[in-house]
């Protein structure tokens, strides 16, 4: 199947910006989305607590600012989104809850600038599935590395695949039950098929072993569960 192009991505969430808004359940398609919210945050904080920046990048309404905005107070914030929407109401949002600067970029984390050591944390929550090639992971990776200051942290929360066949199998057959049980058998093939039109997820493996390529010190595990994981680099 052809896969969705950036701007067959960026209508979809255009027209779901109250799905993305509720701060208390997350993502119902997500697994553990609440405790992968949790744990990143509160990861950053103990990394970086004297954080003065955040970049959130694809940062839908603005959910994982907030929560870490509730952990460390009056960061400066730079909301990145393809969805012009979206970041209307994640600066409507953010801006009510900090005193310092809010800033948004509506565009394609590929073809933006960002500032070289420059952020405290960045956070990319079920963002980075949406690249395509080895060469957009490593263009990004490296990206993002540069422009995290010196004990920064870049902290994930993604959906993934698993570099062994047969173990993919087995945790897609497990979201697929955990789908079901939320919205019965249409629910899970309506889930399983736009994440064949729209996504290109990699393991986690992978990601981690690419932060250790593009230069961070090192890397953590903080949560997994199937095919959703929690995990990021320290610059």
């Amino acid at each position: 199947m052809e896969k969705s192009t950036v701007t067959e991505i960026r209508e979809r969430f255009d027209n779901e910006v109250e799905r993305f808004s509720n701060l208390e359940t997350g993502q119902v398609a997500t697994m553990d989305a609440k405790i992968a919210l949790e744990l990143i945050t509160c990861t950053a904080r103990a990394v970086k607590s004297e954080a003065k920046t955040i970049l959130d990048l694809g940062c839908g309404a603005g959910n994982y600012t907030l929560k870490m905005l509730s952990k460390v107070s009056d960061l400066d914030c730079t909301l990145v989104d393809l969805s012009q929407n979206m970041l209307d109401k994640a600066f409507e949002r953010v801006s009510e809850a900090t005193t310092a600067k809010v800033e948004t970029i509506q565009g394609d984390i590929r073809e933006i600038e960002l500032p070289k050591n420059h952020y405290d944390i960045i956070l990319a929550a079920a963002v980075l599935h949406h690249l395509r090639e080895d060469s957009d992971w490593e263009l990004v990776f490296q990206k993002l590395y540069d422009s995290l200051t010196p004990g920064g942290c870049f902290l994930i929360s993604d959906l993934l695949v698993q570099d062994h066949e047969g173990v993919n199998g087995l945790v897609w057959k497990m979201y697929g039950n955990y789908l079901k049980q939320h919205g019965g058998e249409e629910y899970q093939q309506k889930v399983f098929d736009y994440i064949e039109k729209e996504d290109t997820p990699r393991s986690m493996t992978y990601q981690l072993d690419l932060m250790k390529k593009v230069g961070f010190s090192s890397t953590e595990i903080l949560h997994k569960n199937a095919c959703f994981g929690a995990f990021g680099g320290i610059k």
